[in-house]
């Protein structure tokens, strides 16, 4: 049986990308704060979003491009606003 062929969207896959580049720069900045304290608790606080950024590319490596595609992303960048707007980094 043939496997189905899964949809592909270069600007979803921009978005990405982009949002990929937005995870990894955070995590910079808070590996460089020297308080453990304070590090743990932006780790603590950072995880939602990763875990959200992690489903929303996984969603789209194995199913690509769907419905749920964007609703993923609404969630990641909900999230990640969230955690800017609560945590000055």
């Amino acid at each position: 049986m043939a496997k189905k062929r899964r949809k592909l969207n270069k600007d979803f896959e921009r978005k990405i990308y982009s949002s990929k580049k937005n995870v990894e720069l955070v995590l910079a900045k808070i590996y460089d704060i020297n308080d453990e304290d304070i590090q743990k608790e932006y780790m603590s606080a950072f995880k939602k979003v990763v875990y959200l950024y992690d489903e929303l590319k996984e969603d789209y490596e194995h199913h690509g491009f769907s419905d749920n595609s964007e609703e993923l992303l609404t969630s990641y960048k909900n999230a990640f606003n969230l955690f800017e707007s609560e945590f000055e980094i």
